[in-house]
């Protein structure tokens, strides 16, 4: 373990093997800070943060602040960082709202300078938040998504896995699995996450599958209920299934889609 003089550990706090923390940070009482995770120069984890093994915080950054809400009363509410991450400079997270509630950030996650994660947030493995991305309050963000830089996702908003959202796009509609939204637009669907489902591994018949059957769901005039219905029917695929699930449980409405003015080619023909 290496602490930097200038550092402040209070009583309380819990450090694990090969910490490493740099100059002028500060590590509250009740926090956890895993194995071998490197805290830089003027990092703050406050009360109730844990902090998985292996990740490394960057300059600036404040983990396990309370929440920008109003209803707040000072409960003991939680921020938890799951292994293997990295958070780049001015990064935010804050705690839950009620008492003993959660902020969940996955593993692996890359939080890339001055983005921010709300109160009740609820981020799954393998996240990408770009420079300046914003996730409100509540909302859900599923494994592998990339969030592209000055992004806003809305409070009680959810992502699906493996979406794409382009820069600055906003969603205050929740965003099904596999897809891309367009850039510098609102609640806007523009195609299949093409490149990411092949980062994924993803074969080419599945995504021929997942383009079919977001065609059903977007271009076929039906309403959810009966595009849900007609996808369970037609195809027998767990990633259909999981796009209908996922819309079905949908509170807010789901992203529309607006085809682009340009057609595409290849795996993004028939949209």
């Amino acid at each position: 373990m290496t602490i930097h003089p200038t550092a402040v550990i209070e009583a309380g706090a819990v450090l694990g093997q090969g910490v490493v923390v740099g100059p002028f940070s500060y590590v509250a009482h009740d926090t956890y800070v895993g194995d071998g995770c490197h805290l830089g120069p003027h990092v703050t984890l406050l009360p109730y943060t844990t902090l998985g093994a292996g990740s490394r915080v960057h300059a600036g950054a404040v983990l396990g602040d309370i929440p920008q809400d109003l209803s707040f009363n000072d409960a003991v509410s939680h921020v938890r960082v799951g292994q293997q991450c990295v958070l780049r400079e001015g990064v935010t997270i804050h705690r839950g709202t009620q008492p003993d509630s959660v902020t969940v950030v996955g593993d692996g996650y890359l939080l890339m300078a001055n983005s921010h994660v709300g109160h009740n947030a609820r981020l799954g493995k393998r996240v990408i938040m770009a420079n300046g991305a914003l996730v409100g309050g509540y909302a859900e963000v599923g494994d592998r998504a990339f969030i592209s830089g000055n992004c806003l996702i809305h409070q009680f908003t959810r992502v699906g896995r493996l979406v794409m959202m382009s820069g600055g796009s906003a969603a205050q509609k929740d965003v099904p699995p596999f897809c891309m939204t367009r850039s510098s637009t609102t609640n806007i669907i523009m195609g299949l996450n093409v490149v990411g489902l092949r980062r994924a591994a993803f074969s080419a018949p599945e995504r021929q599958t997942l383009q079919r059957a977001l065609r059903v769901l977007y271009r076929s005039g039906l309403n959810i209920q009966t595009a849900t219905a007609k996808l369970e029917q037609e195809f027998d695929s767990p990633l259909v299934t999981e796009i209908c699930q996922f819309v079905r449980g949908s509170k807010r409405g789901i992203c529309k889609f607006v085809k682009p003015a340009a057609k595409a080619s290849g795996d993004e023909a028939g949209w």
